[in-house]
């Protein structure tokens, strides 16, 4: 028996709220990171360095348990449709995060912050939803979307935790948690099954794991070289979170406010891009020179970055990185048109197991190899360059993997 076909108001509806998802998962990630150091500092007595050790072990198991859970919520969403899976998403974060608003120690918090890397593992069925109800030569857009999505939630959560946490440390987990069981009841109303049931796979132990699910990446010569560009280009994404704020105060003596202002920006240009730039140029180059572009671009803005003498200098390279979001769009339609529908989440959670790779080793390279720039008293920017070297990297592979894309 098949699923009924998704009419044109229902697939709308369907996306937005997709997208709204998005938005409030990253918005509710975003809301904790000003307050969560603080959270902690509370538990430990005030003792800084050993609440940094701790947020610092915090940080790695949350993306450990986002590596090893992204596929299996992807293989559930293959078996089970991809409506319960994010539906039970929705509420288990919002569950979570009232387990952290209300943590009495320590302890409590962590495994909080267990449940929250597997809970929010869900984008990956988030992103499999949209492969199912896009066609393929739509699918970059509707990628850039969700990579848009993103960057609502991360401009707008810190700032609205950094607010709320000034009443109450404790209070923007309350306000997550609301949003996130809030959108849930809202699912419930208007989210169709994307996934008809003549189409969805078995679970299997074997590919419900981050190796099992990372060997669907080698079943195609350009799958699989696509996948490592996907890796370079976590890799080099994570020296922004990393090194950024550290960069901007030792090299340009900038303050909080105007490095809020310059995340603002690179928020804002990326929002742009992702919404309003990548169908056009999708449409006019097709997916495999629009990941080109996009790449060109990123190697270009952080040679920028790493090379700019002044703060302003900084801030010109902003919009040209920002144009490297075309690449990550492209490459997950590309990725998308080498899978069967009912592979769409085991790929889509191989996608974010590779991103919990570069997760757990992107920051120990680039918070090292500026450690000994510093110490050298050279290139403050190495990080940055290094980043560039790894998205030339990236080019190299595409241009050799999708040469009969």
């Amino acid at each position: 028996m098949t699923a009924a076909p998704i009419s044109h108001r229902r697939r709308q509806a369907a996306f937005i709220f997709v997208f709204i998802t998005v938005v409030l998962d990253m918005l509710a990630l975003g809301m904790t990171i000003p307050v969560f150091p603080q959270l902690i500092l509370g538990f430990t007595g005030g003792n800084h360095a050993y609440a940094a050790e701790i947020n610092g072990l915090f940080s790695t198991v949350w993306a450990l348990m986002q590596f090893l859970f992204s596929p299996v919520q992807g293989a559930l969403s293959d078996r089970f449709g991809r409506r319960p899976v994010i539906l039970a998403s929705n509420f288990g974060l919002g569950l979570d995060y009232i387990l952290m608003a209300a943590a009495p120690a320590l302890s409590w918090l962590f495994v909080g912050r267990i449940l929250s890397g597997i809970t929010a593992a869900s984008v990956s069925t988030a992103n499999a939803y949209i492969a199912d109800v896009t066609a393929p030569e739509k699918r970059a857009r509707a990628f850039g979307m969700m990579g848009m999505a993103f960057g609502i939630g991360f401009i707008l959560g810190p700032a609205a935790g950094g607010l709320l946490g000034s009443i109450d440390v404790r209070l923007p987990f309350w306000v997550a948690a609301g949003l996130s069981i809030v959108n849930g009841f809202y699912g419930l109303i208007v989210l169709p099954e994307s996934l008809p049931a003549d189409k969805r796979a078995r679970f299997d132990w074997r590919k419900a794991n981050p190796l099992g699910a990372l060997k669907l990446l080698r079943s195609h010569r350009e799958l699989f070289g696509l996948a490592a560009v996907a890796l370079l280009n976590f890799l080099a994404h994570a020296v922004l979170p990393t090194i950024t704020v550290l960069y901007l105060t030792y090299r340009y003596g900038w303050g909080e406010g105007m490095i809020g202002l310059c995340m603002a920006l690179i928020g804002a240009c990326s929002m742009v891009v992702q919404g309003g730039v990548i169908g056009p140029t999708v449409a006019r180059f097709g997916e495999r020179k629009t990941l080109y572009i996009g790449l060109a671009f990123g190697v270009a803005g952080f040679a920028m970055f790493g090379l700019a003498p002044t703060g302003w200098w900084f801030l010109t390279g902003v919009p040209v990185l920002a144009m490297w979001g075309l690449a990550s769009a492209a490459a997950l339609a590309l990725m998308s048109r080498h899978v069967a529908p009912n592979e769409q989440g085991a790929l889509q959670g191989a996608n974010a197991s590779i991103m919990g790779i570069a997760s757990m080793i992107g920051p120990a390279i680039f918070t090292l190899s500026y450690a000994v720039a510093i110490k050298a008293e050279t290139l403050p920017g190495a990080p940055f360059l290094l980043a560039s070297v790894f998205l030339v990297a990236g080019l190299l592979v595409s241009l050799q993997v999708t040469r009969g894309e």
